[in-house]
C-alpha cells in the first residue's frame, strides 16, 4: 500500500494556537523582565514580576482562545441549524443548490445531479456543511482545545526568561534573556513553519524581529522610568 499524503492543514488549528501560545509567552514575559530589569529592580520583584506575567498571561491567553473560537464555533452551531432546516423543509431546493456547487468545480450536469442525490442520501448536512458552508472536521472549532493549547504553550514559553531570572546574575539578566529569547524564537519560529509546511527563513525573520522590537521597547520604557524615579 503506497504511504499517505501528508497534508499540513490537519495540524493547523492545535499549531495555531500552541505557536500563538509559546510565542507571546517568551516574548511577553521576557520583554517584562527587561523592562523591570532596565528600571532597576532587585532580583526578587523582577522574579515576582516574571511569575506573576507568566500565571496572568496563560489565563489571559485561555480565556480570549476560549471566547473567540466560542464565538466561532456559535456561528458555525446557527448555520448549520439553519441548514439542517432547509434540509428538512425544502430537499430538493437544497439537493439542487449542492447540485449547482458540483457543477461549477466542473463536474458534467448530470454527474453532479447524481453526485448530489448520493451524496444527500448518505448525509445530507455533512455534504452541505463541508461543500456549501466550508464546516470541515479538520477545521471546525473546537474552543476548550484551543484555551488549554495557548495556556500550556504560554507556559512553555514563560518558562524561559522565568529560567533566566533563577540562573543568571543580575547584573547579566537582561542581555542573557533577550538573547536566549531571540534564540528560543528563532528555533520557535523554524520548528512551527517545518511542522506547518512553509518556509523556514520567513517564519524565522518574523518571529524574531517582533520579539526584538518588543524587548527593545519595554527596556527603553523601563530604563526611562528607572532614570525618571532615581
Amino acid at each position: 500500500m503506497p504511504p499517505r499524503d501528508q497534508h499540513f492543514v490537519t495540524r493547523s488549528g492545535g499549531l495555531r494556537a500552541a505557536v500563538l501560545g509559546a510565542n507571546d509567552g517568551i516574548v511577553s514575559t521576557a520583554s517584562l523582565v527587561v523592562g523591570v530589569a532596565s528600571a532597576g529592580s532587585d532580583h526578587s520583584n523582577i522574579l515576582l514580576a516574571g511569575v506573576a506575567a507568566a500565571v496572568a498571561g496563560a489565563l489571559s491567553m485561555a480565556a480570549g482562545e476560549y471566547v473567540s473560537v466560542s464565538s466561532q464555533a456559535d456561528s458555525e452551531a446557527a448555520d448549520l441549524a439553519r441548514e439542517l432546516a432547509h434540509l428538512e423543509q425544502m430537499p430538493d431546493d437544497e439537493h439542487d443548490e449542492l447540485t449547482a456547487i458540483y457543477r461549477a468545480r466542473g463536474v458534467e450536469h448530470d454527474l453532479a445531479h447524481e453526485v448530489a442525490r448520493q451524496m444527500m442520501d448518505h448525509n445530507a448536512l455533512e455534504a452541505h456543511a463541508r461543500d456549501e458552508l466550508g464546516i470541515m472536521e479538520l477545521t471546525q472549532a473546537r474552543p476548550m482545545q484551543a484555551a488549554v493549547y495557548s495556556a500550556a504553550a504560554f507556559i512553555g514559553g514563560a518558562a524561559l526568561p522565568i529560567a533566566a531570572i533563577l540562573l543568571v546574575p543580575h547584573d547579566v539578566l537582561s542581555p542573557v534573556t533577550m538573547v536566549t529569547s531571540v534564540a528560543a524564537l528563532a528555533l520557535l519560529g523554524a520548528v512551527s513553519a517545518r511542522i506547518g509546511g512553509a518556509p523556514v527563513g520567513r517564519a524565522v525573520a518574523r518571529v524574531t524581529f517582533w520579539g526584538i522590537a518588543a524587548m527593545v521597547a519595554t527596556a527603553g520604557v523601563g530604563a526611562l522610568f528607572g532614570v525618571a524615579l532615581a
